[in-house]
Formats: C-alpha cells, structure tokens, sequence
C-alpha cells in the first residue's frame, strides 16, 4: 500500500511504537511527527478533529493533569480543549495516524489497523 501518512508519536509510549511498528510493516510511507517536540498547530489539530468525525473527543488524554487542571470535562467544548492543546501538546493522545483517507487514535489499535486497510 503506498498511502501517504502522519504519525503522531511519542517514542516514550509503547502502544506509540507499536503503532509506528504495524505501519512500517505494512508498507505505509508515513512522515513521523514527534508531537511533544513539533506540536500541532490548532489549524492541524481541527482538521484532525474533522477526520476523526464523531469520535472527534478521543484525540483527547482526559487522565492528563493538564486536563483536570483546566477545568476540562466530557463536556467542555472539543473547540476549547483543541485551542489548549496547541499549547500543551500532551493532552494529544497517542498514537494517532492521520492519512488522505480519514484518522484514528490508536486505542485500540485495531482503530489504526481498520484506517490502513481501508476500514477506518
């Protein structure tokens, strides 16, 4: 397959690796973007947003300090937390691969493997 992709990755986390490990395996040409060190823009993240269509929400890490601290709930608009996150870029869950085709948070993984094969 040669789909053009974005990784959204954090070498630290090992579902991150895991990820970026099924898509080279796969033969995906993916540009891997770091995001805790070349964070999103909010332009980025709302196209993000876009892709992910209805499960828009799980792009979000809700267990990160940043979130509570906020003030941040389910139902805090997704607009408000997306202008936050350009600036934290750690309330970014990971992994994340965005491709032509649509985007998936790779929790469960089988999200990123369905998005690869046409599926997602």
């Amino acid at each position: 397959m040669t789909k053009k992709a974005i990784l959204y990755h954090n070498p630290r986390c090992s579902k991150s690796r895991e990820a970026l490990a099924l898509i080279k395996e796969r033969g995906l040409e993916v540009e891997v973007v770091e995001y805790l060190k070349d964070p999103p823009s909010l332009e980025t993240l709302e196209a993000i947003a876009q892709k992910l269509g209805e499960s828009a929400r799980e792009m979000i890490r809700k267990k990160e300090a940043v979130f509570k601290e906020r003030g941040f709930t389910d139902a805090t608009p997704l607009a408000e937390v997306l202008k936050v996150m350009a600036e934290e870029p750690i309330l970014l869950e990971r992994p994340l691969l965005v491709t032509e085709d649509g985007a998936a948070v790779g929790r469960p993984m089988k999200n990123i493997i369905a998005l690869i094969e046409g599926r997602g």
